[in-house]
């Protein structure tokens, strides 16, 4: 009530036009500190309305179960003031105390009534002694008391501590406290003692401190439980010294945690950033409170986070940095050895795009980074960090808002020639400073990309030359990559040196250029069984670097090759075994070289000429021929025996000229109707004889093709009408007949009269 009257009051602030309102709030604040204390100090200001006053009380008795532990004392630097403190009864219900305190050499008595806290602060005389008497529900027939009494000069108390730490290792405790601001300038030393937590009794001596604040025990079992209390050095002082609190000491933690994982996980709302969640285990787990996690930049930048955690795991978001990660189990006496883990950079940046950074060096102490994007919209606060591999990275933080590049200078390290370099930028949210606040959730990783200060060739070549699956034309390379710091520069590409021997003792160096990105090629186009050496090596913008040690082999000769034979002999015989009837059928059907008589010209006129009839099949046998016979049935006249003889040297002119000259048609005839004046065998024999020597020699007859047209028959007829009349006239007087012919010809030849004959002359065709 009294602070908000006090803000009703000088709410305006037209009557102090220089005092702010929260001058108004503090002076409220100090005003009711010191109204609720004056309050007190008046309630315990009465004085005594009686002499004797503690007669009043006499119905109040001291028991175990009453008011009890009645403790009076002062400060050295606080005299004339005493804090007497008590506890309440155990069946106190309306716990209401009244407190007196007297010096009887003063005549001095005072008086506080109806107190419901368990302490009181009172003014007194520095010198006489003193009686404090507390009465609990003292108008009760339960009432209790408790008396207190002492010389104020003996009362000047100093603790206990108000915060005590303890630390061991290698068998030793060492102890750490503070005091309460009002006991350090009395206090010098103070006193340790211990005891193990099985053990019924204390140490023999008690160790004191070499100052007000630390001391050191030795000679501990660093596995076992004690057991310690603290208390001052009494001095004038302080007079009192009470023993503080028990404190329990666990044993030392001499293992360190085991990290059982870390994962690294995008986080994909949260570009430039991971999540990194660590999972330890710890052997003694019984013994230990919790968990120091400490986690800071490897390139040593601030701050080093340190992070407490009672469950054995963790999780961090970070940037694509790297990061140092230490982990220690403690407990109130001991921190156990720390783990330490180093949190790689990224590499490979999910999600960002190359090319993003771009840098300009312009000596070994100066260099330009430029980013792609307009940044200073949203960022101002950037971090650059560069590094060789190998080496702890070097970083440097600048505030930009103007434009996308920043020129550092002067470097802290000087940039070393033929290094490569890997340059990451960081953003930061800050917008006053850029220094790094905390490490948890702080930065994002931008870009990174790598650079030169001077570029060089490279000083070694590729290794582990090998030549695979050798051929006729060609081999298979393979080698090993140069070694990164070897290059002292970016690999362009490979150069492949092979030189071909020749057998004159001349050879030829070619060069082959393949991608930096490739360990293998196959050389092809090569000679067969010839010797090859082959060396490689790397080139960057400074040039070409050293080749390798000479690899040689030789490609492989033509030899004979027995599967080739075997397949070349299979074609062969398959075509020798299926190929003639395959060729005769396509012969026969693509390229017939014999005609159908029967669709030819000249037998369509013949057919028209003698519409003859087929009246019978009579056999011709030729008897000294060894082939096969086809017999062909023709309609013609018959041709009496006596005339045969003049027929067959026709029939005999008009063989093909390539048969041989010796062979003779002796033909013979046999016919079932011939009549006794016929002309006999023997006298047509000799007719036939006589005139095919004739025939064959003149007959223009004789064709080289394998058949006749009409018009070559027609063009050599007329010359054998009349060598041929007395035959034909001998044909016409006899009947019709049908004449059978067998020939071993494998082909067709045919003969017919002239058209100007009569129509029964004969017509006949043989194969």
């Amino acid at each position: 009530m009294a602070l908000r009257g006090l803000q009703t009051d000088f709410s305006h602030t037209k009557w102090f036009p220089h005092v702010s309102p929260s001058h108004f709030l503090l002076f409220g604040l100090m005003l009711s500190y010191f109204t609720t204390l004056s309050s007190q100090v008046q309630a315990c200001s009465m004085k005594c309305k009686s002499k004797n006053i503690s007669s009043q009380y006499q119905h109040c008795g001291i028991r175990s179960d009453g008011v009890h532990d009645l403790d009076c004392f002062g400060k050295y630097y606080s005299r004339g003031t005493i804090n007497c403190v008590w506890k309440p009864g155990n069946h106190a219900s309306d716990r209401t105390h009244t407190f007196i305190i007297q010096q009887p050499a003063k005549k001095y008595c005072r008086a506080c009534h109806n107190i419901t806290r368990f302490s009181q602060s009172v003014k007194l005389y520095e010198n006489p002694n003193m009686t404090v008497e507390v009465f609990e529900n003292s108008r009760s027939r339960n009432c209790t008391k408790a008396i207190f009494r002492g010389s104020p000069t003996s009362l000047f108390r100093c603790g206990p501590p108000s915060n005590v730490s303890f630390s061991r290792h290698s068998g030793r405790l060492d102890v750490n406290v503070s005091w309460k601001q009002e006991d350090v300038k009395a206090i010098t030393y103070y006193s340790v003692r211990y005891k193990v937590v099985s053990s019924p009794s204390w140490n023999e001596t008690n160790v004191e401190s070499k100052d007000w604040s630390s001391c050191r025990v030795e000679d501990l079992n660093s596995s076992l439980v004690y057991i310690v209390q603290i208390r001052c050095v009494r001095n004038e002082k302080c007079s009192q010294c009470p023993w503080s609190e028990a404190y329990n000491v666990l044993p030392e933690l001499t293992t360190q945690p085991v990290i059982v994982s870390i994962e690294d996980n995008d986080i994909n709302e949260k570009q430039g950033r991971r999540l990194v969640s660590v999972t330890w285990t710890f052997s003694a787990s019984e013994l230990h409170d919790g968990y120091y996690v400490s986690i800071g930049k490897a390139s040593g930048e601030a701050p080093c986070q340190q992070i407490k955690t009672s469950e054995p795991e963790i999780r961090l978001i970070l940037s694509h940095s790297a990061y140092q990660l230490n982990i220690s189990a403690a407990n109130n006496a001991s921190v156990s050895p720390a783990v330490s883990q180093t949190i790689p950079q990224r590499e490979d940046m999910y999600g960002m795009e190359e090319e993003k950074l771009n840098v300009t060096v312009h000596n070994n102490t100066s260099f330009t980074i430029y980013w792609k994007d307009d940044l200073i919209k949203t960022f101002v606060c950037y971090s650059v960090e560069w590094r060789e591999k190998g080496h702890n990275a070097l970083y440097m933080s600048f505030y930009q808002n103007v434009q996308n590049s920043r020129t550092l200078f002067p470097l802290p390290e000087p940039l070393e020639p033929y290094k490569r370099y890997s340059i990451t930028l960081h953003t930061r949210p800050d917008k006053e400073t850029c220094n790094m606040k905390h490490i948890n959730n702080s930065e994002s990783t931008y870009g990174s990309t790598q650079f030169y200060f001077m570029e060089g060739s490279p000083i070694s070549a590729p290794a582990n030359i090998s030549k695979l699956n050798v051929t006729l034309k060609s081999v298979l390379l393979q080698w090993s990559s140069i070694p990164e710091e070897d290059i002292r520069g970016f690999l362009l590409g490979y150069i492949i040196h092979y030189t071909e021997y020749h057998q004159r003792g001349t050879s030829t160096e070619n060069n082959i250029t393949v991608d930096p990105e490739l360990n293998s090629y196959e050389l092809s186009d090569l000679r067969s069984g010839t010797a090859y050496q082959v060396q490689i090596s790397g080139f960057t913008s400074g040039g070409a670097g050293v080749r390798s040690t000479a690899s040689f082999f030789k490609t492989d000769p033509e030899n004979f090759n027995l599967s080739s034979v075997i397949t070349v002999f299979a074609v062969v015989a398959t075509v020798l075994i299926f190929g003639t009837p395959i060729i005769k059928r396509a012969k026969a059907v693509l390229w017939p070289s014999i005609p159908n008589p029967g669709n030819s010209n000249a037998m369509q006129k013949i057919d028209r000429a003698c519409e003859l009839e087929l009246a019978a099949i009579n056999t011709l046998q030729v008897e000294e021929w060894d082939t096969n016979s086809l017999q062909i049935v023709e309609k013609e006249a018959v041709i009496p025996a006596s005339t045969l003889p003049l027929v067959l040297p026709l029939l005999c002119a008009a063989e093909d000229e390539e048969d041989a000259p010796e062979m003779t048609c002796d033909w013979n005839q046999t016919d079932t109707d011939s009549a006794a004046g016929e002309t006999s065998p023997g006298d047509a024999t000799d007719m036939f004889s006589d005139t095919q020597q004739t025939n064959l020699q003149s007959s223009p007859m004789v064709f080289s093709g394998g058949y006749t047209t009409m018009e070559m028959f027609q063009q050599t007829m007329p010359q054998r009408v009349a060598v041929n009349t007395a035959v034909i006239e001998g044909m016409e007087s006899q009947p019709e007949n049908t004449t059978v012919l067998k020939s071993g010809m494998d082909y067709v030849r045919q003969f017919s009269t002239s058209p100007s004959l009569d129509s029964e002359q004969p017509s006949t065709i043989l194969w």
